[in-house]
């Protein structure tokens, strides 16, 4: 099983980068990168990383969140779909500082993850520590493997 998260920007963000590196080759360093601020005028939210691992018993699904409180984070599992939202909010604004850079993202999230059949939305378990958030989703007992003993 393979999920793959669909990007409608991957071209743009190809484009970027194939822009940015025309613009500083060939010792043209000092030349801003055209689309340096991308996400400000997109309007795009900020997207945490997920890794989807499939054991024989359960799904489990990590997500790297961090500066978000587990309380702001929202789970839910209808109709196959995993649902992740959540928002990492600034603490407080600093209107004396001039930020030559800022890399972090703030802002709303949602992530969706269609999961197999057998992925039982009954049984999810939800745990935030550290800025990871760990989802735990037991697979139907009728999908799990199970030994059979040959009698003889």
């Amino acid at each position: 099983m393979q999920l793959t998260k669909y990007d409608p920007t991957r071209f743009i963000n190809r484009m970027q980068d194939e822009i940015n590196e025309f613009f500083h080759q060939n010792g043209n360093r000092g030349f801003p990168a055209v689309f340096d601020e991308m996400e400000s005028w997109t309007g795009m939210e900020w997207s945490p990383r997920v890794d989807i691992k499939e054991e024989d018993r359960q799904f489990i699904v990590t997500a790297d969140i961090p500066g978000v409180d587990p309380k702001d984070i929202e789970v839910t599992m209808e109709n196959g779909i995993l649902r992740i939202y959540g928002e990492r909010k600034i603490e407080k604004e600093e209107k004396k500082k001039n930020y030559r850079m800022q890399e972090c993202s703030y802002g709303t999230f949602e992530r969706l993850f269609r999961m197999p059949e057998s992925a039982d939305s009954d049984n999810i378990k939800a745990k935030g520590k550290n800025g990871v958030l760990t989802i735990t989703i037991a697979k139907s007992p009728e999908t799990t493997p199970r030994k059979i003993t040959i009698e003889s």
